[in-house]
């Protein structure tokens, strides 16, 4: 089953997922989380489309087009010295 989220890029597909947590473990906002041995895409909303859960998944259950998004209004926003990051703009 696959499941997206279509603000973001982000793709979980959960039937590749072996549950080893390095999703949760990598990830900076807290959007996968694992609960009796499963691992879920529980706030697709709060991606920033940094890679590291699809650079660190080792089954590709996770796709991710990084560097767009909020990670990049994120980069541009320190690169012009900006002290708040609105997504989307």
């Amino acid at each position: 089953m696959l499941n997206a989220y279509l603000a973001n890029t982000l793709q979980f597909n959960v039937e590749l997922c072996n549950g080893c947590i390095m999703c949760t473990a990598v990830c900076p906002h807290a959007v996968f989380s694992r609960s009796n041995g499963a691992v879920s895409l529980i706030h697709p909303e709060r991606c920033m489309e940094c890679g590291a859960c699809q650079l660190n998944c080792p089954t590709g259950a996770i796709t991710v087009d990084s560097g767009v998004g909020c990670a990049t209004a994120m980069m541009i926003a320190a690169l012009k010295g900006r002290q708040e990051v609105t997504c989307g703009e």
